[in-house]
């Protein structure tokens, strides 16, 4: 290579630079004018003059590249000796030419001082690369043409807008298709055009993989339990899990015997061990996503006939015996591997029974009561709002919303009671475990009443805390608490579990770094779970609501704020903000028509009527 001298080509950033003046740094001159001062190693040589940059773009010569290739063979050469061979002279136009052609890479290969020719199967393979490149330009180009007027094709045309609908998923944040539309790239504006162009119908939910969640349950296959292992045997107790009628994984059942209580919770811990295959899906998980359109398990659904209570004839459970004081306090909380006999009730059907003042349920609700009271007087905070359930089915979504139930706050009741009593069973055993706490709210000096006071105290609430230590749950007015009543539904309860029996077995259980360990993983996923979970509703009730513009609504107004109020529209479980006409009062009744509804966005318009 010829030494780097005044007016020299040289190659700078892949662009043509001539030299001005040498030394420790080279001065350097780009096309435009603009003078640098560079590494002699950041520029490459390709001839040294005289150049003039701006005829190098219009002084184009005619060689021959292929001849020059076949001459060449498997030889290695420089960039003088193939411009020669190429154009039949070397000059600083040629020099930079044949530094273009080795660039592209159709024919050549290496560097300026060291380039081969490229095999015959190479450069066939990249003409047809490049072939097929330039097609799928023209290809893109005809598509885009054709969605302008509104002429696509389907299902050709499907293959442009897979990065569309990867942007709608949130799998990407970039998309050709909408940059070359001129469209924003967001989700959003991705799930509008792929709606607005009949690709998605509106039964597609996107927000689940959004929050890259499985839209599948658990794979690990869950086996029975142990038959040699020794269980209480509690199958003369009437057991009675109740729940909603669309409920298919029971997983607590409570009884009375006497003076005991009895809280019987889905024995999965007996086959999920810690840091098994079926341990390590649920943690990642941290929760099973239910959605309107169906449950995806953090547990197998093998697991369900083998240990949701009441599926089979006899259920193997963890069965918590606690005896409570005059006061409606916790006097003592045993525990016991058991077999159980379950009658499943839904809320309608033991609210019937309650009414019977024979049955065991009345009992239970008049105990339940009494528990009330006593968190009350430990400054529980209670906050009771409208409630809608959602179904999918066959494309067609319902919203109903739910009644209340006396045998609702049985079931609450006694399963704050079984967190409670296990929580302190753990403290006087000292075994680490997964405590619940809340710190208290600042509370204002004055609460409304009805919806609007639920509001104002639900505004004041503290996240809850998770933690091996225990401390006072502020909002269940409890003193300790942890949760253990939905091991198939919540990991942090499979943990507790995995604890309970590690020391009911005499195992080394989890020491309190582990324990603290798979509790933030288990509530990391929890939080993803309730994210998708709340973003889905707020889907299907604008799915819902799509073709019922103009129709009318009764709301509850729950706070002013300037212009505009937040109302609950009970009929829909749904909380959002109107421009009233009148100055309304927290606790009014207003009607309220539905404008519009934006589906990707998650925006329904009402105003007032």
């Amino acid at each position: 290579m010829c030494e780097i001298c005044e007016k020299s080509l040289v190659v700078y950033k892949n662009r043509p630079a001539l030299v001005i003046e040498t030394g420790e740094k080279i001065t350097i001159s780009i096309l435009g004018g603009e003078k640098l001062k560079v590494r002699a190693k950041d520029i490459d040589f390709l001839h040294s003059g005289p150049c003039n940059l701006l005829d190098l773009e219009k002084n184009i010569l005619h060689g021959d590249t292929q001849s020059a290739w076949e001459l060449l063979g498997d030889n290695q050469t420089t960039l003088e000796e193939l411009a020669e061979l190429i154009y039949g002279k070397y000059s600083a136009q040629s020099a930079w030419q044949t530094y273009q052609t080795l660039k592209d890479g159709l024919y050549f290969s290496g560097e300026i001082n060291e380039i081969k020719g490229k095999t015959n199967d190479e450069v066939k393979q990249e003409k047809q690369k490049r072939t097929e490149k330039l097609q799928g330009q023209e290809e893109r180009t005809e598509f885009l043409k054709r969605f302008k007027e509104k002429k696509l094709n389907f299902p050709e045309d499907a293959r442009f807008l897979q990065d569309v609908e990867a942007l709608a998923y949130g799998k990407t944040d970039k998309s050709k298709t909408l940059k070359d539309l001129g469209k924003a790239e967001t989700p959003e504006a991705a799930h509008k055009l792929l709606l607005e162009i009949g690709f998605w119908t509106y039964d597609v939910n996107p927000h689940p993989i959004r929050f890259d969640l499985p839209l599948f349950s658990a794979k690990t296959p869950i086996h029975r339990p142990p038959k040699d292992e020794e269980r209480l045997d509690l199958t003369h107790l009437n057991s009675f899990a109740i729940d909603n009628m669309w409920s298919t994984d029971p997983d607590d059942a409570i009884s009375i015997d006497g003076d005991n209580i009895w809280v019987h919770i889905a024995d999965i811990a007996a086959v999920v061990k810690p840091e098994s295959p079926a341990d390590i899906e649920a943690r990642l998980r941290g929760a099973t996503l239910y959605l309107p359109e169906g449950a995806f398990r953090m547990i197998s659904e093998t697991a369900l006939p083998l240990f949701a209570l009441g599926l089979e004839t006899i259920s193997p459970a963890l069965s918590f015996r606690i005896r409570l004081n005059n006061d409606f306090s916790i006097a003592e909380t045993e525990i016991f591997l058991s077999q159980i006999r379950v009658t499943r009730l839904t809320y309608h059907n033991a609210d019937n029974l309650i009414e019977d003042n024979s049955s065991e349920l009345k009992k239970l609700y008049k105990i339940s009561r009494g528990i009330i009271e006593r968190r009350f007087e430990g400054g529980a905070i209670s906050i009771e709002f409208p409630e809608a359930h959602i179904t999918v089915s066959e494309g067609k979504v319902s919203i109903e919303q739910m009644p209340s139930y006396k045998s609702m706050a049985i079931v609450r009741e006694f399963m704050l009671l079984a967190g409670e009593g296990v929580a302190k069973w753990a403290l006087e055993r000292r075994l680490s475990f997964p405590f619940i706490s809340q710190e208290a709210g600042d509370l204002p000096n004055e609460v409304s009443g009805g919806l609007a006071g639920y509001y104002q105290v639900r505004r004041c609430m503290r996240p809850r805390l998770l933690s091996t230590k225990p401390g006072i749950h502020w909002g269940l007015g409890l003193d300790v608490y942890s949760q253990v009543t939905s091991p198939l539904r919540r990991y942090i309860d499979l943990l507790a579990h995995q604890q309970i029996r590690a020391f009911l077995k005499n195992e080394t259980p989890l020491n309190e770094e582990e324990v603290l360990l798979r509790l933030n993983a288990g509530d990391v996923g929890a939080s993803v779970i309730s994210q998708a979970e709340r973003a889905s509703r707020a889907h299907w009730t604008a799915v819902y609501l799509k073709d019922k513009i103009e129709s009318t609504w009764m709301a509850i107004v729950l706070e002013k704020k300037g212009a505009r109020s937040v109302v609950i529209i009970p009929d829909l479980g749904l909380e959002t903000q109107v421009a009233l006409k009148k100055d309304a009062e927290p606790n009014e009744t207003v009607t309220l028509m539905l404008s519009s509804v934006k589906i990707p966005t998650l925006e329904f318009i009402f105003v007032a009527v």
